[in-house]
C-alpha cells in the first residue's frame, strides 16, 4: 500500500490508503463517511490493526500520530490494546469501495452480478464485522442461498464472497478468509437436453400467466438466452422495427445481437405494463418460480436453457439453414468462424425474421 508523509495537505487528496513513511503502523484512509486514521502492527505473530478515529475534531494529524505512538508502544511490551478487534468495519460498509474497485476491471454484466451477489444475497452479513464473520456463517448463508436459489447461485456467491475477501486481506481489514474450506455445491454437467413435441405441448400449456410465464415462452419464440430476455429493457426493443436490440454488454460473446420479432413474440411484449424500465421483474425468484413449474407440468427434469437448443433444434428440422441458426443464437462458430467470421459481416435480417416466423408458427401447431 501507499506510503508517505500524512498532512492535512496529502489528506485532502488522499484516495485510499496512506501509510506513515517515518512512524511505521500510523496510517490513514478515506472511506464513504470521511478520512479515518489507523494504527497496525505484529502482535504475537498476527497483524493487530485498529482505528483511531476520523479525520476533524479531536483527531487532527497531531493528535492521531500522538495516539498511534502510543497504542505501538503498549504493543511494543507484549499486551494488546486493542481487545481482540484487528477491523472495526462492518462487511456492508466495505461493499461500497470494493465495487467501485471492481467497476472498471468487470464486464458492466458482470459487474452488475457481483453486485446483486454482495447487496443482496449477502444481505445477512451487512451488520457484521469482518472479524466476526467466520466459516460457519458464510457456510449456513451458501447453504440457504442453495436452497432458496439453486446450487449455481450458491456456488457464484461463494465465488464472489472469496474474491471480496482476498481484496479484503490485501487492504489489511483482516488476516484470513472464512470462505476457504466451505464446500461447492455440486452442480450436474451441461446436457445436449431438446424437449420433445410432447414436452413442449405440456410445458406450453402449464405456463400460466405472470412474467415468469412470458419470459419462457420468449425463450421458446427467439432462442435467445435467460438473461438477455428475463433483463430486458424498453429501450431494447424496437417496435417500429419489430427488433430486439442487445449491446455488446448484454451479449455472452461481447457483440451486438439483433433479434427479429415474430408475430407470436411481438404480441406477448406489447401486452406488458410499462411501469418500469425493464420489460420484466427484476424480483422473479427463477429457482421457485421454475419448481413450481415443474410441479405443474410434470415433464422429465429439464433446464430453461433448454429452450435454447430445443429452439435451434427444431429450426434446423424445419428447414432454417445452419448459419442461419447460428445467426439468431448470436453464435461466433461454424459458419462464422475464424476467417469467415472476420469478413462475413451479413446480419441475415431477413432470413432470421423469416426462421423465427416459421419456427414459431410451427410451435403454435405442436402446442395447439
Amino acid at each position: 500500500m501507499p506510503t508517505g508523509r500524512i498532512t492535512v495537505a496529502a489528506l485532502n487528496g488522499l484516495e485510499g490508503w496512506l501509510w506513515c513513511e517515518k512512524l511505521i503502523g500510523f496510517g490513514a484512509r478515506r472511506q464513504r463517511r470521511g478520512i479515518f486514521f489507523y494504527v497496525r502492527a505484529r502482535h504475537h505473530g498476527r497483524q493487530v490493526m485498529h482505528s483511531i478515529g476520523r479525520f476533524g475534531s479531536p483527531w487532527t494529524v497531531e493528535t492521531a500520530r500522538a495516539e498511534a505512538l502510543r497504542l505501538l508502544g503498549v504493543l511494543s511490551t507484549g499486551t494488546d490494546p486493542f481487545a481482540q478487534s484487528l477491523s472495526s468495519e462492518t462487511f456492508g460498509e466495505e461493499i461500497d469501495r470494493y465495487l467501485e474497485r471492481k467497476r472498471n476491471s468487470l464486464r458492466p454484466r458482470s459487474f452488475i452480478e457481483v453486485q446483486r451477489y454482495l447487496r443482496k444475497d449477502a444481505a445477512a452479513l451487512h451488520k457484521l464485522r469482518l472479524t466476526d464473520i467466520d466459516r460457519r456463517t458464510i457456510a449456513v448463508l451458501l447453504g440457504q442461498i442453495e436452497t432458496t436459489s439453486g446450487a449455481t447461485s450458491r456456488n457464484r456467491l461463494r465465488s464472489t464472497l472469496s474474491a471480496f475477501w482476498a481484496w479484503a486481506i490485501a487492504e489489511g481489514l483482516c488476516e484470513q478468509s472464512p470462505v476457504n474450506g466451505t464446500m461447492k455445491a455440486e452442480v450436474a454437467a451441461s446436457r445436449d437436453r431438446v424437449l420433445t413435441h410432447d414436452e413442449l405441448k405440456r410445458l406450453w400449456r402449464g405456463l400460466g400467466d405472470g412474467h415468469f410465464a412470458d419470459i419462457v415462452r420468449l425463450l421458446l419464440l427467439t432462442g435467445q438466452r435467460r438473461t438477455e430476455i428475463g433483463r430486458l429493457t424498453w429501450s431494447e426493443v424496437d417496435f417500429d422495427r419489430k427488433m430486439i436490440v442487445l449491446a455488446p454488454d448484454r451479449t455472452k460473446n461481447s457483440r451486438s445481437h439483433e433479434v427479429p420479432l415474430s408475430t407470436q413474440a411481438l404480441a406477448i411484449l406489447q401486452r406488458q405494463d410499462r411501469r418500469t424500465e425493464f420489460v420484466f421483474s427484476k424480483y422473479i425468484n427463477w429457482f421457485v418460480a421454475k419448481a413450481k413449474l415443474d410441479q405443474r407440468v410434470g415433464i422429465a427434469p429439464w433446464r430453461l436453457h433448454d429452450c435454447r437448443r430445443s429452439a435451434a433444434t427444431y429450426m434446423a428440422e424445419i428447414g432454417v439453414l445452419p448459419h442461419i441458426v447460428e445467426a439468431v443464437l448470436n453464435h461466433q462458430s461454424g459458419h462464422k468462424s475464424g476467417v469467415a467470421g472476420t469478413y462475413n459481416r451479413a446480419r441475415y435480417e431477413g432470413e432470421m425474421r423469416s426462421a423465427l416466423q416459421r419456427w414459431a408458427d410451427h410451435l403454435d401447431r405442436l402446442t395447439t
